[in-house]
């Protein structure tokens, strides 16, 4: 269908429409019940979506069809049955160009703006004032979307690695591990300790660590030494390769990673720093081999006359050069893995977060020692906190005040006025 032929949509096609917008209200709307609404208003699209008058990729009176309107609400199911039934992810009849990943991006859903890339979608198109998608989102401050763009892997670069090439009597890489391989260069979070608990669940890629590292190795140089050098993706590949050389040596003498990744998290007495991490983290730089790359440059510049244990950290500057925004460094950051939007804190000190229980044991050991001092330095911030809304208060009351008297005062001055003139008028008489 051309621009030009573009039609209104019939009431079937609106009532479907009028579903998936339903479905991103009713969801956010609810809290104790979200998931049953969700789940009925889900059935609902999918019943919908039977009739046969109702096509797949139609678009409404802007040229949005149903695939773009779920993505601009960050609506991973309903994308991902859309996707399932056939919907185009590059469909670009929208009125302003806009794409399906370009409204994910908008959005700032990070597992729906993966899965549109995994369909297929296209970064480099552009929407009616030139912006792309990557672009989009950065303007409007989606940084972890703009992340998960910039660093995209997709599954089909390791084919060539499944495949028996020259002399080789075996494929470089596993068949099987081509998903958990590609979901590990896709992560954003460079944390190490991540990286340790995906490795242990994804055994996999441990029990072939050598085939893994070598496999990262010859991505790396393929990034460095292609026409369209990709310096981001060869600095993140390497650090890949030599976190899964570290750890592979370790469970082919341990058989697991628990102890390696306890020490990973373990901080030093007087301030709790992990040494063993920035350790690992700056030596991975320091073996990068390709010494003309910008992005290596910067490392070195930024870490060399940095003390281990002051600021910015290896891990800091590494996730800054790769991911090209440090929305890491949040308050809502997990103090074992990382991770971001971490929700939960330390019932005793509330001031560090974590993922979860499991996250919260592990990094207990080395939280213990501050545990206390934390406390009483929340104690001292909410302290602050309540003064400087007191202060607040008493600067607009006294603001409001301030206004009163002036405003009195041009009440007499105006009745002074009053009387001047009255007065005045007497006199003439």
């Amino acid at each position: 269908m051309a621009a030009d032929e573009k039609k209104m949509p019939s009431e079937a096609e609106k009532k479907f429409i009028d579903a998936i917008v339903e479905f991103y209200d009713e969801f956010h709307e609810s809290v104790d019940t979200e998931m049953i609404p969700a789940q009925r208003k889900l059935e609902e699209v999918q019943t919908l979506l039977k009739e046969p008058t109702i096509k797949i990729d139609f678009t409404d009176d802007t040229g949005t069809t149903p695939l773009q309107h779920a993505a601009f609400r960050g609506k991973t199911d309903i994308c991902q049955l859309l996707l399932a039934n056939g919907a185009d992810v590059n469909s670009r009849f929208h009125d302003n160009g806009y794409t399906a990943l370009m409204f994910a991006a908008l959005s700032g859903n990070a597992e729906t703006t993966r899965l549109l890339l995994e369909a297929g979608a296209r970064t480099d198109y552009t929407n009616s004032v030139g912006r792309t998608a990557t672009q989009m989102a950065a303007f409007v401050g989606q940084h972890e979307c703009v992340s998960v763009i910039n660093n995209y892997f997709s599954k089909d670069d390791l084919t060539p690695y499944i495949k028996i090439q020259g002399v080789d009597t075996e494929p470089r890489l596993p068949q099987e591990l081509v998903a958990p391989l590609a979901k590990m260069i896709n992560f954003a979070n460079l944390h190490p300790v991540k990286l340790a608990f995906y490795l242990q669940e994804n055994s996999g890629l441990l029990e072939n660590s050598k085939k893994v590292v070598r496999t990262l190795e010859s991505l790396c140089e393929k990034c460095m030494k292609s026409r369209d050098t990709n310096h981001v993706m060869a600095m993140k590949t390497h650090y890949f390769s030599f976190v899964v050389a570290e750890a592979g040596k370790v469970y082919k003498e341990k058989g697991s990673l628990d102890e390696w990744t306890k020490q990973l998290i373990k901080g030093r007495q007087s301030d709790g720093f992990s040494v063993m991490q920035e350790n690992l983290i700056r030596e991975s730089i320091k073996q990068f081999l390709y010494s003309d790359c910008p992005l290596f440059h910067q490392c070195v510049r930024s870490l060399a006359p940095v003390k281990i244990g002051d600021d910015p950290t290896a891990l800091n500057v590494l996730s800054q050069v790769i991911n090209g925004q440090r929305f890491f460094n949040d308050d809502k950051t997990c103090s074992t893995c990382g991770e971001i939007k971490a929700e939960k804190k330390c019932s005793a000190c509330k001031m560090v977060n974590y993922c979860n229980q499991t996250c919260q044991k592990l990094h207990w050991s080395t939280h213990k020692k501050f545990c206390k001092s934390l406390a009483e330095q929340y104690v001292r911030i909410e302290e602050m906190k309540k003064k400087e809304e007191e202060l607040k208060q008493k600067e607009e009351e006294l603001k409001k005040h301030k206004e009163d008297i002036e405003k009195r005062k041009g009440e007499i001055e105006t009745l002074v006025e009053q009387k001047e003139e009255i007065e005045k008028q007497i006199a003439e008489q």
